[in-house]
């Protein structure tokens, strides 16, 4: 039997679960409506179901699902459904018989969630850059500002900056500074990127 936890813990575990990799509190803002902070965040850190740090030029967090957390959303699957609480939703009701029927299928395939949910934390930093840039930009080989890039990424600022530099350097992205000035704000400022002794605030990747 698992640690039953409150909906929001729940909905935080199957979440990273789903995306298999270290996510940071904006995308989980856009992805579900909600951030893992607070007593939220600290429970599941100290069940060991959750691992969070700080990242970016703002030390937000980003979190990632543990293994002891891959375990927690299997045996979670074959419970029988949500944890009783107050004003608890239809949905939420739903959502388990179709965790509970996954289970199943699971059971039969023989197979893990980690064959269904395959986590994607092995891809490199360029890639996880790369998929951040093309989220954002508009059009092709269009400019996207660092400040919105970086959390997108979920790696330290120093990690960033070095890739960023390397891929800079070999022609692979393009790096300049906002023109308008004026425009800056401080989270802007914060992002920029150091190169040739200027800040450059935005980005353009070449296509690969």
């Amino acid at each position: 039997m698992t640690d039953r936890l409150g909906q929001k813990q729940t909905a935080a575990m199957f979440t990273l679960m789903v995306l298999g990799r270290e996510v940071s509190n904006q995308e989980l803002e856009e992805v579900v409506g909600f951030t893992l902070t607070g007593t939220e965040r600290t429970g599941l850190n100290k069940l060991g179901y959750v691992d969070s740090d700080r990242t970016g030029p703002k030390r937000s967090f980003v979190h990632v699902l543990s293994d002891s957390g891959w375990a927690w959303c299997e045996e979670e699957l074959a419970v029988g459904g949500p944890p009783p609480q107050r004003g608890q939703s239809p949905l939420a009701a739903a959502l388990y018989v179709i965790l509970g029927r996954l289970d199943d299928y699971l059971r039969r395939a023989n197979l893990r969630l980690f064959d269904v949910f395959p986590p994607t934390g092995s891809e490199s930093l360029e890639d996880r850059i790369r998929a951040a840039y093309h989220e954002l930009v508009k059009e092709p080989r269009g400019w996207v500002g660092l400040v919105d890039l970086r959390p997108k990424v979920g790696a330290s600022a120093a990690e960033v900056d070095a890739v960023l530099k390397e891929l800079s350097s070999a022609g692979k992205v393009h790096l300049v500074p906002e023109e308008n000035r004026k425009s800056l704000t401080t989270a802007d400022r914060e992002a920029a990127i150091r190169i040739g002794g200027e800040d450059n605030h935005l980005i353009s990747i070449e296509v690969s």
